[in-house]
């Protein structure tokens, strides 16, 4: 019975050391653990810009919109909708009988009156002779005087209503005070026009032209504090994007800077000029402005496929001696594919970029540059 007994615990203790984990061949002999495979490359310096980008709108530089300035039938209409104009251009004609008459009508009463000027001076100098040899009197020379100077100033009640007729003769022919490109007339020839018809057209000019965007209080105060121009901001470069996105080949220059902030966005509305050779900026267009230093640092930028975080923030690793070492890393804004390191790491770092799912701190790697095999 007890030899039955021995025997059972032999057969228990066997079978329980059958199901122990056995020793890796590298803890029989005593090695240590297989270094990990990955891809490293070097923490570089690349010339970056800080970079913002807002929505912007296009705003014409100049903006008329034209009105007639008397009453009258619509004669011509003597351009194309949506072509481009030259400033002095004549656009519309108003019939111009009536106020041709209205000249001629004040150039012969001015003629009348300056008639009547000259006998009154003449009559004037009789009086004047004869009051002088006690042949004529005070009384008659000073109403002489009187009839002179009245002639006089119906003169010049004249020559203003002349000059008036005149001007609105001129205004019968409607011409381009810019150059731009012209909209769609809101009247047609055979139609009566006057200061009660509203805007007729609207002519925009097109280059150079504007861009407004607004930009955070936030924002502008670290600039200026960074060393930026505080008036005009004039060395950051402005680039636009459209919807499609696509790019405006053209680089413009802010020139304007609001004198107050937005109570509502606490934002500054920004201004910049835009070159616009070709017309593609149009007026009113919704964009993508992209604001730029013009001059680059020199910062260290790393691809995002090295980055890691756990709850203790962003870090990499990288190899130092054969070895992969952790660094906690303090990042700045995008660059490219790449993203701008502000801190904890040198340049020159060799930061693993594959092989990361096996990588610990400490653990031995077998690193090979970016590209080669």
């Amino acid at each position: 019975m007890r030899h039955n007994i021995a025997t059972f615990c032999l057969f228990l203790a066997l079978l329980f050391a059958c199901f122990l984990p056995q020793p890796s061949a590298a803890q029989q002999s005593g090695a240590a653990p297989a270094a990990v495979p990955v891809t490293t490359v070097p923490a570089a310096m690349q010339d970056v810009s800080q970079t913002l980008d807002v929505v912007g709108r296009i705003e014409a530089t100049e903006r008329v919109e034209l009105r007639a300035r008397v009453t009258g039938f619509l004669e011509q209409v003597l351009f194309t909708d949506g072509t481009e104009v030259k400033e002095g251009d004549v656009l519309y004609r108003i019939e111009k009988g009536e106020f041709e008459a209205a000249v001629n009508q004040a150039q012969g009463a001015l003629a009348q009156d300056q008639a009547a000027l000259k006998l009154a001076q003449v009559q004037l100098d009789r009086a004047q002779q004869l009051a002088d040899r006690d042949a004529g009197t005070v009384a008659r020379r000073d109403e002489a005087q009187a009839s002179a100077d009245e002639a006089a100033g119906r003169i010049t009640s004249d020559e203003a209503a002349l000059a008036k007729a005149k001007i609105n003769l001129g205004y019968t022919e409607i011409t381009a005070p810019i150059s731009g490109r012209i909209g769609r007339t809101a009247v047609t020839k055979g139609n009566v026009v006057g200061p009660d018809s509203g805007v007729l057209t609207t002519i925009v000019s097109e280059d150079p032209i504007y861009v407004t965007f607004p930009i955070s209080q936030r924002v502008l105060r670290a600039y200026r504090m960074a060393g930026g121009d505080p008036k005009g901001a004039g060395d950051i470069a402005v680039q636009l994007g459209f919807s499609d996105g696509t790019t405006y080949a053209q680089t413009g220059t802010i020139d304007f800077l609001d004198v107050s902030v937005s109570r509502s966005t606490d934002t500054v509305l920004a201004r910049a000029v835009m070159p616009n050779p070709d017309g593609a900026l149009r007026d009113g267009e919704l964009v993508t402005v992209n604001l730029s230093e013009k001059t680059p640092e020199e910062k260290i930028v790393i691809p995002q496929s090295a980055l890691l975080s756990d709850k203790d923030g962003i870090y990499v690793f990288t190899v130092t001696d054969g070895k992969a070492t952790q660094a906690r890393l303090k990042l700045g804004p995008q660059h490219g594919t790449g993203v701008v390191v502000e801190s904890g790491l040198s340049e020159g770092d060799q930061v693993i970029t594959e092989g990361l799912e096996r990588v610990q701190p400490g653990a031995p790697v077998s690193a090979a540059p970016a590209g080669k095999s």
